[in-house]
């Protein structure tokens, strides 16, 4: 039970990708307790039920009219968040919603007013943003021993683009791509450290593989009202890891298999058609044959969760952030500042959903911030395609 004495009665929109990885958070934290689900595939809800003995349902409307549901996290395709949080609001059901938050500033401010409307609370996330070595930067900064940001440089090199995928991951119109997917990650990063509204965008981008339709890689820079400026690089093509920048701790926090080198390449070769890739996805998720359960328990989560090597430039102090720990480089010494070890895997974000929905804490990531994450993610796709800055 958690410590305010209650835990939150959560309801599943959607079990797929996302639900995966937020599986171990949802089984070890004990502000949450999962009592409702609904997907599509009737795998995937017998499984829930079995799993963790509650109600599964064919449609939307039917779990967030559940009597049980407190609040529900929606973790279905991105062109869908928009219906699925005005349902949710509708039926007076706080949100939890993966990013991105949706795929046009409108569908945003929809969901904005639905919730705000429905007096119900609106939260974004899993980002990379909640992870607590961005959140301990923050408070460095904002302690003012380092002195105010002045640059800050995010890269992330992973194999994302050649995992399988269903064949709208692969439409930017559909919200595919590593722009809409991946760029939420690190703009959010960014923008929490530099602490100000993002000015202007240039960026370029990459579409290199024409069996993959799809924005594999960017580059983008961010100008900030303080004068404070971030460089974004991000590629998705399965060469270089840049893991290996982060002593071969992956994104999830567990150590890496150098050794699989190539595997998701390797993988995609035995697909024959967009259906067998899309298959191929079913069968690893929640409920799908060949999907492995998370290992719970105590050392499976020897690391914070991290997005790539993240450095800030500040006037006193360079602040490297790395998953075990901050390494601060000032005038004179190097200081490494040290992070526990995560006592549950994402234990950021039910950190503020609870301090949210039970305590009445405003979020950080709420439907505000998110919609101007997706502003600068959608800048950075019209900077690359038109070659030109992108005025805010």
């Amino acid at each position: 039970m958690s410590p305010s004495g209650r835990s939150i009665r959560l309801g599943v929109i959607g079990l797929g990708r996302a639900f995966t990885l937020m599986l171990p958070t949802f089984l070890q934290d004990p502000r949450v307790r999962l009592v409702a689900a609904a997907d599509p595939r009737a795998e995937a809800c017998r499984r829930f039920e079995t799993d963790f003995g509650g109600r599964s349902y064919t449609s939307v409307e039917q779990l967030v009219n559940d009597p049980t549901v407190e609040a529900v996290y929606i973790s279905t395709p991105h062109q869908l968040h928009a219906e699925h949080t005005r349902l949710a609001a509708l039926a007076g059901k706080h949100v939890l919603v993966e990013k991105p938050m949706a795929l046009t500033l409108g569908d945003c401010t929809e969901m904005i007013e639905d919730c705000a409307a429905a007096d119900v609370h609106l939260l974004v996330g899993h980002s990379h943003s909640f992870d607590t070595p961005v959140l301990r930067a923050r408070d460095l900064i904002r302690g003012g021993s380092v002195g105010q940001v002045r640059m800050i440089h995010a890269m992330n090199y992973t194999d994302f683009l050649f995992r399988p995928r269903r064949p709208e991951e692969l439409d930017t119109n559909s919200g595919g791509g590593v722009i809409f997917s991946q760029a939420a990650h690190q703009v959010d990063v960014v923008r929490l450290l530099a602490d100000s509204p993002v000015q202007s965008v240039r960026a370029e981008i990459g579409a290199w593989d024409k069996r993959r339709p799809t924005e594999g890689a960017y580059s983008a820079l961010l100008t900030f009202a303080s004068g404070a400026f971030a460089s974004l690089t991000y590629s998705g093509f399965g060469h270089f890891d840049s893991d290996e920048y982060c002593g071969w701790i992956g994104e999830m926090g567990a150590p890496k298999q150098v050794g699989n080198y190539g595997a998701a390449r390797r993988r995609l070769k035995t697909v024959a058609s967009p259906e067998a890739e899309a298959r191929l996805k079913n069968e690893g998720t929640y409920g799908g044959p060949d999907y492995v359960a998370p290992a719970i328990g105590e050392g499976t989560s020897l690391h914070h969760q991290h997005f790539g090597p993240v450095l800030v430039s500040c006037d006193g102090a360079d602040i490297r952030l790395l998953p075990d720990q901050l390494l601060v480089y000032g005038d004179e010494a190097r200081q490494s500042v040290p992070l526990a070890s995560p006592r549950i895997p994402r234990g950021e974000v039910i950190d503020e959903l609870h301090d949210t929905v039970v305590g009445g804490v405003h979020p950080i990531h709420d439907g505000r911030w998110a919609r101007e994450t997706l502003r600068v993610c959608l800048a950075v796709l019209e900077s690359g395609r038109t070659r030109m800055e992108v005025k805010l």
